[in-house]
């Protein structure tokens, strides 16, 4: 294949993994709408975009491999292909998470609120954030910011740790909240696991730029 023809080829790649970004990202926003607005009709959308997403992502993973397998691309551009498979993964993944904010929504859209929300949407704000940012770093090839978007993460682990302590408190207080407070909880946790995966994703942008695997921003736990 001549090589202008393979260029626009990974062109198409990159734009594909960044449509599939922009439509995890909506998944996420819309996630914390639903969960704040007991809003049924937007859960059940998110989970029924979320098989759209897992579709792009099996699309995505089918092409680069014919890549690998059609046009033993080397150095920069092999780097390319493996960092796509690998953050299609994790987008899918965090798409994974939004589902399960949404289907949290469900089960507490009848029950009667626990507390206000604002913690949970400051840690969705903050994920959002880094996500997009590390996308960005993706798109321009910038090592350097996609190292200090990492260090993002401390402020959603922070706002997990804030959230768990509020609603331990409520648990013990009274025991009829157990149920509700468990499912906040884990919308924290899916919230900071999707914090964890734009880390991942920007260990690949360093990958790409530099050519190898650097953990980035060691969790805590």
């Amino acid at each position: 294949m001549p090589r202008t023809a393979f260029e626009r080829q990974l062109t198409g790649l990159e734009e594909d993994l960044l449509v599939m970004a922009n439509l995890v990202e909506t998944a996420i926003v819309r996630s914390i709408d639903a969960l704040k607005n007991r809003d049924v009709e937007l859960a059940h959308r998110i989970i029924a975009d979320d098989v759209r997403i897992n579709e792009r992502r099996y699309a995505i993973e089918e092409n680069c491999l014919e890549l690998m397998a059609t046009q033993q691309p080397l150095a920069g551009d092999l780097r390319t292909i493996v960092a796509a498979l690998h953050i299609t993964v994790d987008l899918e993944r965090m798409a994974d998470h939004a589902e399960g904010i949404a289907k949290i929504a469900l089960m507490l859209a009848d029950e009667p609120p626990l507390k206000p929300y604002i913690d949970i949407p400051r840690m969705a704000e903050v994920a959002n954030r880094m996500l997009m940012g590390a996308l960005e770093a993706f798109k321009h090839r910038d090592a350097r910011s996609a190292r200090e978007i990492c260090t993002h993460d401390d402020e959603v682990d922070a706002l997990y740790d804030q959230v768990y302590r509020e609603l331990l408190t409520f648990m013990l207080q009274d025991p009829r909240t157990i149920q509700r407070a468990t499912w906040l909880l884990w919308v924290a946790h899916n919230l900071e696991r999707i914090a964890d995966r734009v880390t991942n994703i920007c260990e690949r942008v360093v990958y790409l730029v530099e050519g190898h695997v650097q953990e980035l921003n060691v969790s805590k736990y």
